[in-house]
């Protein structure tokens, strides 16, 4: 069956950094589109990052652009998302998103909690 399974969140201090991992099963990872949205308490789901099937293009939301890097291995199933001078306004859960916009195929993961506290 599909998973995509979230790892590497955490606690951690204002400044730091945290690399997420999303393994995805169970479709053909290389025709979807990847993408971390997050959700803070009381916030509606905000969409952080995306990356093209292939890896060649990369959109951010202005708030992580210049900190926060999306990328994937499609030998691996696997894209990451690594997290540099974390503030405290990225503290939220974040979620995993495969999406094959012509057939309308969308996939989510479980998601994983990031908390930037000192």
């Amino acid at each position: 069956q599909v998973q995509l399974v979230e790892s590497g969140g955490g606690l951690v201090q204002p400044g730091g950094s945290l690399r997420l991992s999303c393994a995805a099963s169970g479709f053909t990872f290389n025709n979807y589109a990847m993408s971390w949205y997050r959700q803070a308490p009381g916030k509606e789901r905000e969409l952080v990052a995306t990356i093209t099937s292939a890896g060649g293009s990369t959109t951010y939301t202005d708030s992580v652009k210049g900190r926060f890097t999306i990328s994937r291995d499609n030998a691996k199933n696997t894209v990451y998302l690594q997290m540099n001078s974390l503030k405290p306004e990225d503290t939220a859960v974040y979620y995993c998103n495969a999406l094959w916009r012509i057939i309308r195929s969308n996939y989510w993961g479980q998601g994983t909690q990031v908390t930037v506290s000192s």
